[in-house]
C-alpha cells in the first residue's frame, strides 16, 4: 500500500479525530516533513485536510472521483479482488485494459477503473454509454480454476454481488434480469459483461466488465433509452457517492468469487434466483438466429439459463437476448 493510501486511511479511521503528524510518520516509518508533503499533494488533488498545530491532521471532505490510493484506503483486508487498483481518467474499454493485462501474466484479482469510456461495451457488442465521472466502469481479471463451460457462474456471481451491495448501500430493491442486467423497477441500471480467453478444459483468464448508471441525469440518456434506463441519482432524487458505492461492491464482488473458487455456487446460485425477475416468467431469448419461448424455470449448476419451451422440453441456455413477454 503506497504512503498516500497509509494516510488516507489514518484518517478515515480517525473519522471526525485529527491524527497527529508525530503519529503519522512513526506508523509509516517516514518523516514529519515527508508526511507534510504528502498532505499537500493530496490536498492539490481535491481532499480537504484540516491541520492544526495542535492535534494534526483531519479528512473534512473528499472530491468526487475516484483515486486508487483512496479506493485502497476504504477497501480494507480483501482476499483477491481488489488487490490491486488502477485508475484511468479515460480509455477504450476496461475490458480491453483487463484483458491485456491477462495476456501480460498479471495477477488476478487486478481492476481497472476509468472515469470515462470511448468505446465501452456491452453484451451483443452493444455500445455502453460511459460519460465522464458519472458512474461506476471497471474491469477484474480472474483466473478462475473453472472450466470453460462454467464461466457463466463467474456472470451469476457478479450479479448477485453487485444486486447486494448496490441494495445495501441504497436502500432500493433491486432485481436481476438473467444473465447480466440489474434492474430497478424494470429498468436497466447496471450491466456485467465476461469475457474470457481459454484452452479446452481451461480458463486461462476471464475478464468480468462492470457499468454501472450512478449519477447520470436524464438528459444524459439518449432519448431512445430513457424508457428502459434509469441511474442511482434519477431513483433516489439525490447523487450517490460514487468512491463508496465502488468499494462495497468490490467487497461483495471479492466475497462470491470465493464462494465460486470454494465450490459453494449452489448457495450463490440460491441468492441468485431470490433476486431474479427472469425466472418464472415468459420468455423470448434469441441465440444468434434462434428463438426460444417458453418459460424460464431456474439454473443449473453450472449457471446456464433452463426454459421449458412451449413443447414441453427442457432447454438450457447458455447465453442470448432475453425479452420478457406479457
Amino acid at each position: 500500500m503506497t504512503v498516500d493510501a497509509q494516510i488516507l486511511r489514518a484518517l478515515r479511521t480517525a473519522g471526525s479525530d485529527a491524527v497527529s503528524g508525530a503519529e503519522l510518520a512513526q506508523r509509516l516509518g517516514i518523516s514529519r516533513a515527508a508526511i507534510w508533503a504528502r498532505i499537500q499533494e493530496l490536498r492539490t488533488l481535491g481532499y480537504d485536510i484540516a491541520a492544526s498545530p495542535h492535534l494534526g491532521y483531519r479528512l473534512v471532505s473528499a472530491p468526487d472521483r475516484l483515486h486508487a490510493d483512496d479506493l485502497l484506503a476504504r477497501l480494507g483486508p480483501i482476499r483477491v479482488i481488489g488487490r490491486d487498483l488502477r485508475v484511468f481518467r479515460q480509455t477504450t474499454s476496461t475490458n480491453d485494459l483487463a484483458d491485456r493485462l491477462g495476456r501480460e501474466g498479471v495477477k488476478e484479482g487486478v481492476v481497472v477503473f476509468a472515469e470515462s469510456q470511448l468505446k465501452g461495451r456491452g453484451r451483443l457488442g452493444r455500445t455502453w454509454l460511459s460519460p465522464a465521472g458519472k458512474g461506476l466502469w471497471f474491469s477484474v481479471l480472474l483466473r478462475p480454476p473453472l472450466r470453460p463451460p462454467e464461466v457463466t457462474r463467474l456472470t451469476i456471481a457478479a450479479a448477485t454481488a453487485l444486486a447486494r451491495a448496490i441494495q445495501t448501500h441504497t436502500g432500493l430493491t433491486v432485481g436481476i434480469k438473467w444473465p447480466n442486467d440489474i434492474l430497478i423497477h424494470g429498468r436497466k441500471l447496471a450491466g456485467i459483461l465476461t469475457e474470457l480467453t481459454a484452452e479446452v478444459d481451461s480458463v486461462k483468464h476471464a475478464v468480468i466488465g462492470v457499468g454501472v448508471d450512478v449519477n447520470l441525469d436524464a438528459d444524459d440518456l439518449p432519448a431512445d433509452l430513457r424508457r428502459h434506463t434509469t441511474s442511482l441519482r434519477l431513483e433516489l432524487g439525490r447523487p450517490a457517492d460514487r468512491a463508496e458505492l465502488a468499494v462495497a461492491i468490490l467487497r461483495a464482488l471479492d466475497h462470491d468469487y470465493a464462494r465460486v473458487c470454494a465450490g459453494q455456487f449452489e448457495a450463490l446460485a440460491d441468492e441468485w434466483e431470490s433476486l431474479c425477475q427472469t425466472l418464472g416468467q415468459p420468455v423470448l431469448i434469441l441465440v444468434g438466429t434462434r428463438r426460444i419461448r417458453g418459460r424460464a424455470e431456474s439454473l443449473d449448476g453450472d449457471g446456464a439459463l433452463l426454459v421449458r419451451t412451449q413443447h414441453g422440453r427442457l432447454e438450457r441456455v447458455v447465453g442470448g437476448d432475453v425479452t420478457l413477454e406479457k
